[in-house]
């Protein structure tokens, strides 16, 4: 791989790896990153509501299809993500990532029908799998071993943010205009400015790469994609126990994506309040990455992991047996700051088990199974909501989260308090 060649001498003296070394084009992509939540922001709060409102929708299984086409899709993108930014460069994949976004809210908008949306939620799949996955290694590249939970919290932060802000603005809009088209017009600048932005200003990481490679204390023999697959989803313990903590993670969000919006109008919730609650979880989320990113270069990833399964699992227990606003916002905010907790110490653990020579590969294929999660908690909390109720299909992605923050507990070896 050519990133990850020694950087001669001459190079070395202009790269640098550090945040503060690096600060604009890490706020850029941080910008860039608030852009790519804001594309999922826009579907938080009315997309199941088209479905089961304008489309008249009554199979719980069947709103949820496109979040389905979402997960594959983004899992898949994020498989191939790694390869490509190894051999075509980071900014190319980020670039590509936004072209394919494009058409995205302009479909939403004008779907006829639901297949419309299901094909536009492919696409976002795909935005969402190459823009995402970019911005997050072009950070890790930029800051280097000693900061790499700041800088996935940080970009974290940017995204999630917007996820929730977006989503609360989306419902607000909702409860006035209706909705569609003006909640998604927000789409529509996310997009445009995402594109440009990363076409226009935004530098490749490869020098920083290659630069960190170089100075690595165990050099890495080449080692293959399949390799690669295996080593992160199952023969190295403390990647496999990222794997699946990251696909629980995602499936438990893909049933609320999903779920939460119909089980609280079915208790009679207007679309503002709704609004509200969609966006305290990822802004809760967003927000407090900022202190649990570096917490996890302190204290370490395990912990926080562990814990922050178990309190997503409280969040969802609260919610389900509940009914009332009030108890329903707690859940929120509980769910919101167990993500917090788990999401960069996540990528954080398998940035510390990774050689810089295959990073990129390792965490592409920890996303294909941390976004196949969306996939897979959207089709089973339809099935659970269409022949159980809402209410089960909520209990049962809380026990799973809860099991899965235990596998992490007895498998997971701690891997980095200033990791490598």
């Amino acid at each position: 791989m050519g990133e990850t060649a020694s950087v001669p001498q001459s190079a070395r003296a202009a790269v640098r790896l550090g945040l503060k070394e690096n600060w604009r084009q890490f706020a850029l992509l941080m910008l860039i990153n608030a852009f790519v939540g804001g594309m999922v922001g826009i579907e938080r709060t009315v997309v199941p509501l088209i479905g089961s409102e304008e489309f008249g929708i009554a199979s719980t299984t069947l709103v949820v299809s496109f979040i389905v086409s979402f997960g594959v899709v983004k899992a898949l993108a994020n498989l191939v993500s790694g390869q490509l930014a190894d051999t075509w460069g980071r900014k190319r994949v980020l670039v590509l990532g936004w072209l394919v976004g494009l058409p995205v809210p302009f479909m939403i908008i004008w779907a006829p029908n639901w297949g419309w949306v299901i094909a536009a939620n492919a696409l976002l799949g795909v935005n969402q799998g190459f823009a995402w996955s970019m911005t997050v290694i072009m950070k890790v590249d930029l800051v280097g071993p000693k900061s790499r939970g700041l800088a996935v919290g940080l970009n974290e932060f940017a995204g999630y943010l917007a996820v929730g802000v977006t989503a609360f603005l989306t419902g607000y809009l909702a409860s006035r205009y209706g909705l569609r088209p003006v909640p998604i017009y927000l789409g529509i600048g996310y997009a445009v400015l995402g594109a440009v932005l990363s076409a226009l200003l935004v530098r490749d990481t490869r020098d920083h790469l290659s630069l960190e490679a170089s100075a690595h204390a165990q050099q890495s023999a080449p080692i293959s994609f399949q390799e690669v697959f295996a080593l992160t989803s199952f023969r190295d313990r403390n990647l496999f126990a990222a794997s699946q903590a990251g696909l629980v993670n995602n499936l438990n969000d893909g049933m609320s994506w999903g779920i939460f919006p119909l089980f609280f109008v079915s208790f009679g919730l207007g679309i503002e309040r709704i609004g509200i609650l969609k966006a305290t979880y990822p802004a809760t989320w967003g927000i407090l990455q900022i202190v649990t990113g570096p917490l996890s270069d302190r204290w370490g990833r395990k912990g926080l992991i562990v814990a922050g399964m178990w309190i997503q699992a409280g969040g969802l227990f609260v919610t389900a047996a509940t009914r009332q606003f009030e108890w329903w916002l707690v859940g929120s905010l509980l769910l919101g700051v167990g993500t917090a907790m788990v999401y960069p110490s996540l990528i954080a653990a398998v940035s510390d088990a990774s050689h810089p020579a295959w990073r990129a590969r390792s965490l592409s294929v920890y996303r294909f199974w941390r976004d196949l999660g969306y996939a897979i908690g959207a089709l089973s909390a339809g099935l659970i909501a269409d022949r159980f109720g809402l209410s089960w299909a909520i209990t049962s992605i809380a026990a799973l989260t809860f099991l899965s923050g235990a596998i992490v507990a007895i498998v997971m070896q701690e891997t980095a308090k200033g990791s490598r």
